[in-house]
């Protein structure tokens, strides 16, 4: 099935205006490369620190409630933040937030990993947020309006999902070998060097894009972030109080009040973060959706297997970061060859079927037990749900992703990324508010009692998960990225090349 856009030109169909042909990248390869790896990093910092908690809480003094903000600190500031950063790349040009980003994130690295108590590390933690909210959204931005041939556009966004995917499994690795060869302050201090690394490449071989006029949405954006946050503050502090608590009810009260708010801002705004606009296309509205529930099941998965891993298995750090090696190479495959049937199956496909795996591998993992083998009762069910990422990743992104208008790049850039990291923060808290409420009702050994709030999270996610199904059947079927120069005739989407994103970054 083939879907014709009737947008104008714009990001998702090559650059518009009268200076884009001259501002096209000059080596698009290699800024491929560069973007992704700054991808690669900021996505990796959601979960590097994952495997390092328990000894950041040793030597630091966290409470048991106060070590989750270590992961929500960075996710809520990243996510709240990033639908302002789309629109900082949209004004100030691609490149130009894009080092500003990577300037901000590299500092707060830097102090992250220099912190002698909880309060130094979380404001530090915030910090690679802020940054990362500024520059993230110029990697979709740069890659939609950099590669104007459809095909080599198609290689490049499956490159991206792949980076998208398999960050999470990447931190988790890296944590371990960081934490158990060095020091948990390593997770942190491994960012300097490539944000230095970055900050030199980036002026010599990306090219400014061209300024959008306009104005910053302080008011949508404070909304925004102040509303996930309470949100999220909401079901942690349920997980520990119920939700009789009064504070909960007033944090999760207060989270309506302000995303209702947010909501009314935008449709008023001359500028606004996000502009409604962008839901008005249904393919696309049901992909961000799929994103938010797809993220918020795999997030908590990652979360609830290290713990499984270090507290029911007895594993190193080391020992729990390469058990998700499987995973992620799984999602790098997968996202590949996704790109490949992109053309043929469309993105609702791949979405429903990729999500029907996620949640197959999620039930499979509801029947674990504290005397669980890795090979025969977790291998299996990883590489599934690896599967399963790569194909919803791809088709997500594509739905996401198609017909935008040049002046809409970096706010639905944006906004896709803010998708994945509230998804994830607001996933996490759901289901520690689920785990909480199992291992309170559970008896026995504390093993028991683990595995018993872990497996009550997975069956929660799995329903996340079969929400994504339902919503890829409602869905517009989306073959690829739609691509013409007409600003105002239909153009059909082109099928991928044959190549690999490995080629492109060689071209």
């Amino acid at each position: 099935m083939t879907e014709q856009s009737t947008h104008t030109a714009g990001a998702g169909s090559g650059p518009a205006g009268p200076g884009a042909a001259a501002r096209r990248q000059r080596r698009p390869g290699l800024v491929l490369a560069i973007v992704l790896i700054c991808q690669t990093m900021f996505i990796l910092d959601t979960n590097v620190v994952n495997i390092a908690l328990p000894d950041i809480q040793r030597d630091l003094g966290f409470s048991a409630a106060g070590l989750s903000w270590v992961l929500n600190a960075y996710m809520l500031a990243f996510g709240g933040l990033l639908l302002l950063g789309g629109r900082v790349g949209d004004i100030a040009g691609q490149r130009r937030a894009l080092i500003a980003g990577v300037v901000v994130f590299t500092a707060a690295s830097l102090a992250g990993g220099l912190a002698t108590s909880p309060g130094m590390l979380l404001a530090a933690r915030a910090g690679q947020g802020i940054g990362a909210a500024v520059a993230a959204p110029t990697v979709l931005a740069l890659i939609t309006v950099g590669f104007p041939d459809p095909a080599r556009r198609a290689r490049a966004l499956g490159a991206y999902a792949a980076v998208s995917g398999s960050g999470a499994a990447i931190g988790l690795i890296a944590g371990g070998v960081l934490t158990d060869w060095i020091s948990w302050r390593w997770v942190l201090f491994i960012n300097v060097p490539i944000g230095v690394v970055l900050l030199v490449l980036a002026p010599l071989f990306i090219t400014e894009t061209d300024r959008q006029p306009g104005r910053f949405d302080l008011a949508g954006s404070l909304t925004s972030t102040l509303g996930m946050t309470a949100l999220v503050y909401g079901f942690i502090r349920a997980a520990e109080q119920g939700f009789g608590d009064m504070i909960t009810l007033g944090a999760l009260g207060l989270a309506v009040v302000l995303l209702a708010l947010f909501v009314a801002v935008e449709s008023r705004a001359r500028q606004p973060i996000v502009p409604l606009r962008l839901f008005a296309d249904r393919g696309r509205a049901g992909g961000y959706v799929v994103l938010l529930f797809v993220l918020a099941a795999g997030n908590g998965m990652f979360f609830f297997l290290t713990q499984f891993l270090q507290r029911a298995r007895d594993y190193s750090p080391l020992q729990a970061g390469f058990a998700f090696v499987p995973l992620a190479l799984v999602i790098l495959v997968s996202s590949g060859v996704a790109a490949r049937l992109l053309p043929r199956w469309g993105a609702r496909t791949l979405i429903a079927a990729g999500a029907a795996a996620i949640s197959l591998a999620l039930l499979w993992m509801t029947r674990l037990t504290p005397q669980a083998d890795y090979v025969t009762a977790l291998l299996g069910p990883m590489m599934i749900a690896g599967l399963g990422m790569g194909a919803v990743l791809v088709g997500a992104t594509t739905a996401v992703s198609s017909g935008i208008r040049a002046g809409d790049a970096g706010a639905a850039s944006g906004l896709l990324n803010a998708v994945q990291q509230i998804g994830g923060a607001l996933g996490l808290a759901i289901l520690v508010t689920v785990f909480g409420a199992a291992t309170r009702a559970s008896g026995g050994p504390d093993r028991q009692v683990l595995t018993d709030g872990v497996t009550a999270a997975f069956t929660v996610a799995a329903v996340f998960t079969a929400g994504a199904i339902l919503l890829a059947l409602i869905m517009k079927n989306r073959p690829a990225p739609a691509a013409g120069p007409a600003p105002t005739a239909p153009t059909a989407p082109a099928a991928p090349a044959a190549g690999s994103a490995a080629e492109e970054l060689t071209r």
